[in-house]
Formats: structure tokens, C-alpha cells, sequence
């Protein structure tokens, strides 16, 4: 590792809407803020089409072109966006003490405060058809998604609470989910079984799995696959939602962060810190409820807003009672 060390006052980590969101509050906010894009420039929203839920475009977005400009209104107030890849952090206990992260195994950043945005990715199948029809029907978001299939016929994989909500959403617009559950029974609550299971058009297939998304530009129908009998079926569909769950982008920050059971870093009442003072969190790395853009956009002016007040009240020296807070 180099002996490289760069000192700043606030260092974001991710670059989807709760990263530029955060940004653009804390550089009006002047606190400099440095903003390391991520394995994945932009987020999840680089790998969307057509943004049309986003408050502000009454016309509707496409994915990176929304990214784009966020990015650009981020640096018109004077962010400094950099590529690069946080692979180790050591988080200080004490208020007003100084983070060190790591970029790239190479670049430590000392910092003030740290806004986590890193966000979480969608699990996907890993089919090959399946991944090169994503952005061509094949989407990890039915609430995202689901309105471009208005009247169509669809197939929703997965079992738990997120498939059958999202199932449920879908029947709501579309003419028929079929709805593919690898097991023999579903992993979702009573309730959301019952809810799915009284949708009439949703045909559910137990004991069944995805052989191949049918297509050459965008989804044209599904060959699925009895795990039981081996007996395969093809149907004519035009979207392909998976809702097998996401997983939070975390790993390093595991062993100094509090998260829950699944990963997703826990913070603190209705704000956006961690158990770490002066760091905060925001978007889908701390929210398994909602992950929408606007929801992440919102936590990331909370993680700016909180980062500032933090600094405000350590320089004052109340830092015993931001810890506490």
C-alpha cells in the first residue's frame, strides 16, 4: 500500500441517488464532499430503461441518463466525484474522531464523517438469457417496472413476502402472472399467501425454475422447468420479474457496523446513523422496506443533514451528546 493520505471533511460512498443526493446537500452545506462512485457508477438505476416514478420528470427518465444528471448537479456545487472502490475501513468510536477508509488498496481518505451509500444488488439467477435480457423485460423491481407491462402477461420468480407482494402488484395491472416458487410450498407469510393465492390470475407453479428467457432483443416468453419431473413448458410472456431478494452491500464494513440479520446496516431511530458516530447511512444498504429511488434520494439529504449537524455540534464541543443522540 502507498503512503498516500488525503484528509477531507466528508467522504460519500456510492454513487446512486442516496450518494448524489447527500452529496448535493452536503456540498451546499460546504462540507467538501468527496464522493467514491463504487463498483457500479450511478447504481441500480444505470440497469433501468425508463425511471417514470421519479417526482420531476413528468415525462419519465431513462436510468443513466437520470444518473447523469444528478451526478452533474452534484458537481455544480462542487463535489468531487471519483471512481474508485472502498476495500477497507477502521471507523473511529469516538466523537469528532477521524475515519480512515481505503480506496482501491491503495489511497487512504481520512475523514470527519462518512455517508455510506453503497446500496444493495438484486439477486439474480445467473442465466445467461436471463442476463441479457436485463433492461429488455427482465427487471428485479415489479413496483419499478411493472407499469411498462400494463395489461400483458408476466412471470414473477420467487417464494417470500417480496415475490408474493410483488405478485400481487403485478395481477393489479397486468392480464396474467405466472408465478414460478422453486419449492413445494411458498416462504411467505400466511397472509401474503392467502392474498396471492386469491388472485385468480396468477397461476402459481410449485417445484418449478427458470431453463431460459425466450428473446433476442427484449422478453418474448419463458421455457420453465418441473424440478420434480423434469417435464419443461414454455410460456409467452413479456416481462420477467425476479424477487429472489437482495443482498446489501456490506461485507467490509462487517465487525464494525451494527446490521441485522441479513446485512443491512442498522441505524438510529428516524435518522440516518450507525452505531459508529459521524457515520451514516443511507439508501437500500439500510432500507429492505421501500429500495426506491425517491426513498434513497431521501435518506441521502437526511445522511448530509445529519453529517452536518454532527460536525456543527462537536466544533461546539457537545460531542458527548451527539454520541448519545
Amino acid at each position: 500500500m502507498s503512503e498516500s493520505i488525503e484528509r477531507i471533511k466528508t467522504l460519500i460512498l456510492g454513487s446512486g441517488p442516496a450518494g448524489y443526493t447527500a452529496a448535493i446537500y452536503a456540498a451546499r452545506a460546504d462540507l467538501k464532499p468527496v464522493v467514491y462512485t463504487g463498483m457500479e457508477p450511478g447504481g441500480q438505476l444505470t440497469t433501468t430503461t425508463e425511471v417514470e416514478n421519479f417526482p420531476g420528470y413528468p415525462d419519465g427518465v431513462d436510468g443513466p441518463t437520470m444518473m447523469v444528471q444528478l451526478q452533474q448537479q452534484a458537481e455544480r456545487f462542487g463535489t468531487d466525484v471519483r471512481i474508485g472502490i472502498a476495500t477497507a475501513v477502521e471507523f473511529s468510536d469516538e466523537p469528532g474522531g477521524i475515519h480512515r477508509v481505503t480506496i482501491d488498496d491503495d489511497k487512504v481518505v481520512e475523514a470527519e464523517t462518512v455517508i455510506i451509500s453503497t446500496g444493495a444488488s438484486a439477486k439474480y439467477l445467473n442465466i445467461p438469457s436471463e442476463q441479457r435480457l436485463r433492461g429488455g423485460g427482465v427487471s428485479a423491481c415489479a413496483v419499478c417496472d411493472g407499469f411498462f407491462y400494463k395489461g400483458q402477461d408476466v412471470a414473477i420468480v420467487g417464494g417470500g413476502d417480496t415475490a408474493a407482494e410483488e405478485a400481487s402488484y403485478l395481477a393489479k395491472i397486468c392480464n396474467k402472472v405466472t408465478m414460478l416458487v422453486r419449492k413445494d410450498h411458498f416462504r411467505a407469510s400466511k397472509a401474503m399467501q392467502n392474498r396471492v393465492m386469491s388472485l385468480e390470475n396468477i397461476d402459481i407453479r410449485f417445484n418449478t425454475e427458470v431453463d431460459e428467457v425466450l428473446g433476442d432483443q427484449v422478453v418474448e416468453g419463458l421455457r420453465m422447468v418441473n424440478n420434480q419431473t423434469g417435464e419443461k413448458e414454455e410460456v409467452a410472456i413479456t416481462g420477467l420479474f425476479i424477487a429472489i431478494g437482495h443482498k446489501p452491500n456490506t461485507d467490509i464494513f462487517k465487525g464494525q457496523l451494527d446490521m441485522d440479520a441479513t446485512g443491512y446496516i442498522v441505524t438510529h431511530g428516524k435518522s440516518t446513523r450507525t452505531n459508529k458516530p459521524g457515520v451514516f447511512a443511507s439508501g437500500d444498504v439500510q432500507d429492505k422496506e421501500y429500495r426506491q429511488a425517491v426513498t434513497a434520494a431521501g435518506t441521502g439529504c437526511m445522511a448530509a443533514l445529519d453529517a452536518e449537524r454532527y460536525l456543527s455540534e462537536v466544533e461546539a464541543g457537545e460531542g458527548e451528546e451527539v454520541e448519545q443522540q
